[in-house]
């Protein structure tokens, strides 16, 4: 018995057959002014057959790959950044992209968290995937909210061990997003930072009428314990989130150090 095709040996037979053809049509349609009618006839079947196939592929592939790349960890961020992450819902497809009348404390994916005091959730969270040109990260997050009889609604994002490694007080923290809405709240973002039996937080209001809605914390005005830092978290608090559609495209958090005065 002869040995198995490699997956080396299957790629060259592939492309040798692929040339083939493409010089078998070539030849066919430089000849085609001159083809009997007869021959003719049956090449155009084959040619119509053959093509509808590839518009079929070029369509999908098309699609595809003018979506954003799945795991990209690629966005603005500044020159100087010591450290830059974008989330996992916004990389990659979550096993549960969804969940509707969510509860408190229901988490999507490993990081993202949401929390309310509704009697009673009307709320829903589901992972879709950007298709639009301008967007950088694969994933974005939707979440509808119709009746709304709580007063607090938030989405905490657990931030990796790599966020406060080396953290000091000389540290910016920035984060950038791209936010729809079907009509206008207010979004404000919280950093906490727990170190020992303390947590720091600093509060910033998203600028959701500019074009860049990004805003940063400044460690140098916290009683930061450098030496005991334990964890971070952001949360995006909802103001007044009834009946809307609010949808994050992105969301990515960079670190640097600030300029010395």
């Amino acid at each position: 018995m002869g040995q198995p095709m490699t997956g080396e040996k299957r790629g060259l037979l592939t492309r040798a057959l692929h040339l083939a053809a493409l010089r078998r049509w070539t030849q066919m349609a430089r000849a085609a002014s001159q083809t009997d009618l007869p021959d003719l006839r049956r090449q155009r079947g084959m040619a119509r057959r053959l093509k509808a196939q590839l518009d079929a592929l070029i369509h999908v592939a098309d699609a595809r790959l003018a979506l954003p790349v799945i795991g990209n960890q690629a966005f603005p961020r500044p020159e100087d950044a010591d450290w830059a992450w974008r989330p996992e819902l916004w990389c990659g497809p979550l096993a549960t992209p969804g969940m509707s009348s969510v509860k408190s404390q229901s988490m999507l994916g490993a990081e993202a968290t949401l929390f309310h005091d509704c009697a009673k959730s009307e709320l829903t969270l589901r992972q879709l995937r950007n298709t639009r040109e301008a967007d950088l990260a694969a994933y974005g997050l939707r979440m509808d909210v119709f009746r709304f009889d709580g007063s607090y609604l938030s989405l905490a994002i657990d931030l990796p061990e790599t966020a406060h490694i080396g953290l000091t007080r000389k540290h910016l923290i920035r984060i950038d997003t791209i936010v729809e809405m079907e009509k206008r709240l207010e979004i404000f973002a919280r950093l906490n930072i727990r170190h020992g039996p303390n947590t720091e937080q600093i509060v910033r209001e998203l600028p959701l009428h500019q074009d860049e809605i990004r805003v940063e914390f400044d460690l140098a005005y916290t009683k930061l314990n450098e030496k005991r830092v334990e964890r971070m978290w952001l949360d995006l608090i909802f103001e007044g989130p009834q009946m809307n559609q609010v949808v994050l495209r992105d969301l990515t958090f960079s670190r640097r150090k600030r300029a010395e005065l």
